[in-house]
């Protein structure tokens, strides 16, 4: 950003000083002229916003450097002024890479444990701040029944707590081993999650998701756990509102109190980015994943295939070897994932991220590890495992929406930070505040999107936006709704990577 130091008033910027391109910060004509070390450079075309601009002659072959890295190779020649995308760029990733730990030094920045919110201290030490119960399924054939009481017993018992909720699935039948495993391993993470004073498990009794298997893996106070199958009462409805009156009934004397960021657990997620959710939004975010992580809190990065291309700069801020070959392996993996399945590793990015300006995997991958700050790595959890690890981990989950924001919520983030360029009503049951790259999509959507990270490029700075975003997520932590909430937006969804019978 040294192009423009004073205020990010001119409409483009070259966000590292040896990058080949600029990024088009509103839409420029062809004819537009770029002054930039000394030089002039005209635009050839139209540029859309958000899109790149080379700044200087590029031969096919070359690599193209954004953020400091390539970014992938031309496979065209490129000349200065020239609109740079996918026309004319294409992904230097392939397959399996080999990997050496190279420890890069990490600056503490001052903790901020002063930051204090209301929250729900739970028996097991966890601290919520939501004070909910949840009802969940073991199988999707009684998803409906699960819903029914969740409307019926959020009437009847109004105002009594926080709310009562259904989170279903289609899953929980016809799978087998790890897949099987996965889906009873992820709900009882759900189970346990301190957001919820209570839970309610609805089963059938057929399926392959056995209740009395899953209630093995949950481990909560016997007041606040309550469960039964649907085939075994005579009224399912009748049954589950007598287990909601008595959960209630307990959850209701629950109170909150002053807690310190040290007791927060954050989830970090971007979703319909744009060539800004790297400029903007995603730094914005990983500086607060810094002020948890040093502060003595959890904060908890996923999407594994979105690391793809920027992965090396994760696995040497490992704390240790350790968490280093923890994250080979999780790499590796997903890339076998996905060789395996006979598909490239870099289908990425979406057609929205294209359209946005994002061209290659690798691009949006430099701009999507940023969420994870600066901090030391200091775990890799597997998908369905809850974090133990103060700081910052790195959880295993595909890049879905859905899918890995459920698992970061599973891993025991009480809020999520979801960043976006796009827009999405999209909500999961932890609050989930959105958080737009762009002031423009702010300004469209004040329904979806909680914070505007777009003032970055207005002439605010990214610390002082910091400031701003944390007094919300303290809001938020001590009671105040996200607009997910408030739109009742709630979802899980749950991997699905096995055969189905």
């Amino acid at each position: 950003m040294a192009d423009d130091p004073a205020g990010l008033s001119l409409p483009w910027l070259r966000v590292s000083a040896g990058d080949s391109v600029a990024v088009a910060l509103q839409d420029l004509a062809a004819g537009y002229v770029i002054g930039i070390d000394g030089r002039e450079i005209v635009l050839r075309s139209d540029v859309p916003k958000g899109h790149k601009i080379a700044l200087k002659d590029i031969q096919a072959g070359d690599e193209i450097i954004k953020l400091g890295f390539s970014i992938g190779r031309a496979s065209q020649d490129i000349a200065a002024g020239e609109h740079v995308h996918a026309h004319n760029l294409v992904t230097g990733l392939s397959g399996l890479e080999a990997y050496s730990y190279q420890p890069t030094s990490v600056t503490t920045p001052p903790a901020l444990m002063e930051a204090t919110f209301e929250g729900y201290r739970r028996a097991d030490g966890q601290v919520g701040i939501r004070n909910e119960i949840w009802i969940l399924c073991t199988v999707g054939c009684v998803a409906k029944t699960s819903e029914k009481l969740a409307r019926v017993a959020s009437e009847r018992f109004r105002g009594r707590v926080d709310g009562i909720h259904a989170l279903t699935h289609p899953l929980g039948c016809s799978q087998l081993g790890d897949d099987l495993d996965h889906t009873r391993k992820l709900l009882a993470s759900l189970a346990m999650h301190p957001n919820a004073g209570g839970v309610l498990i609805v089963g059938l009794g057929c399926e392959n998701n056995q209740l009395s298997a899953l209630i093995r893996e949950i481990d909560r106070p016997a007041d606040r756990l309550k469960y039964f199958a649907a085939q075994m009462v005579e009224d399912e409805h009748e049954a589950g509102l007598e287990a909601l009156e008595a959960l209630v009934a307990v959850v209701e004397k629950d109170r909150r109190e002053t807690c310190s960021v040290r007791d927060l657990t954050i989830g970090v997620k971007c979703g319909g980015s744009d060539a800004f959710s790297g400029l903007t939004a995603n730094p914005l975010v990983g500086l607060i994943a810094d002020r948890v992580a040093f502060a003595g809190g959890r904060a908890i990065m996923t999407e594994i295939p979105e690391v793809f291309g920027a992965e090396r700069g994760l696995m040497n801020r490992a704390k240790d070897e350790k968490v280093f070959h923890d994250v080979v392996e999780v790499v590796n993996d997903f890339k076998t994932y996905f060789i395996e399945h006979k598909q490239p590793v870099f289908e990425n990015p979406s057609p929205g991220n294209k359209a946005g300006g994002i061209t290659t995997l690798e691009e949006k991958s430099l701009g999507a590890v940023q969420k994870g700050g600066h901090s030391p790595l200091n775990a890799v959890m597997r998908y369905g495992e809850r974090a133990h690890e103060r700081g910052l981990s790195l959880l295993e989950a595909p890049g879905n929406d859905a899918v890995s924001s459920t698992a970061l919520t599973a891993a025991g983030a009480v809020i999520v930070l979801f960043t976006t360029g796009r827009g999405t009503p999209l909500g999961f049951p932890a609050p989930t505040l959105k958080i737009a790259s762009n002031s423009a999509l702010a300004a469209r959507k004040p329904g979806w999107i909680d914070f505007n990270a777009g003032q970055v490029l207005e002439g605010r700075t990214l610390e002082q936006t910091a400031d701003d975003l944390m007094d919300l997520i303290i809001k938020t932590a001590s009671g105040r709704p996200a607009c997910n909430e408030t739109n009742d937006e709630r979802e899980i969804a749950i991997w699905k990577n096995g055969v189905t019978l």
